[in-house]
């Protein structure tokens, strides 16, 4: 597995590959964005690990030009930003995970694993999700109803994904915050029924059957209305 480290703190970035490459993974680094972008354009990697403050490209902007030029190589963005507001402004810029420093190597590196084992070339994981009509390509984030293509951001995608793995289960508006947003749940925030509206509009809303339910007050249900 060939990962990209980008981080511009010399020190953290060498630590990072020192421990990597003690666990098997070969790894390349870059110290700002713009470096970055320019490796991704000539190797394949399998994971990038970025920092959200470093030079030239911030890794915000670095994750949406990925995205934006259809490269879908899991990213981990580990970074001193622990607020909600830059989880959410991480995840909607198309990052898979988000980890804030100080932070354990060890759960790094298990998230890596998590990553990996989701990999398409894992025959331990199914490449394809579906329910009903609708058909998910886990390898590379394709969304299907009816034969349809349906393009979603990588947060909508993530919330489909989890949804679609839960179906038939009343789901909590914590439990989605928790693990498709990896933040503790706000009550001062509607960031999950804008994102289930999202969704709706663009998997429900000229199909039959819906497909996601809201149970008022408790959360929701991925089911085939009957």
């Amino acid at each position: 597995m060939k990962i990209l480290v980008v981080e511009d703190e010399y020190k953290t970035a060498n630590s990072l590959k020192k421990g990597l490459l003690e666990n098997g993974y070969e790894v390349e680094l870059a110290y700002d964005g713009e470096m970055a972008l320019t490796l991704c354009e000539r190797v394949k990697f399998d994971i990038i690990i970025t920092d959200i403050i470093i030079p030239k490209i911030n890794g915000f902007d670095f994750t949406i030009k990925l995205r934006q030029d259809n490269i879908n190589t899991p990213i981990i963005m580990l970074t001193a930003l622990g607020l909600t507001v830059d989880k959410l402004k991480g995840f909607e810029s198309g990052t898979d995970d988000y980890m804030v420093k100080p932070f354990d190597f060890e759960e790094l590196l298990a998230r890596i694993k998590v990553i990996i084992n989701r990999s398409e070339n894992n025959p331990k994981f199914s490449k394809f999700l579906e329910y009903s009509t609708l058909r998910i390509d886990i390898s590379t984030k394709e969304v299907y109803r009816e034969g349809n293509l349906i393009n979603l951001t990588a947060k909508e995608f993530g919330l489909l994904e989890f949804l679609i793995k839960n179906k038939h289960k009343l789901i909590t508006k914590e439990e989605i915050a928790e693990k498709v947003w990896d933040i503790h749940f706000d009550t001062g925030t509607n960031i999950i029924e804008v994102y289930v509206s999202y969704l709706r509009n663009k998997i429900d809303k000229n199909y039959e059957p819906k497909l996601i339910h809201t149970k008022k007050g408790m959360g929701y249900i991925f089911r085939a209305d009957k």
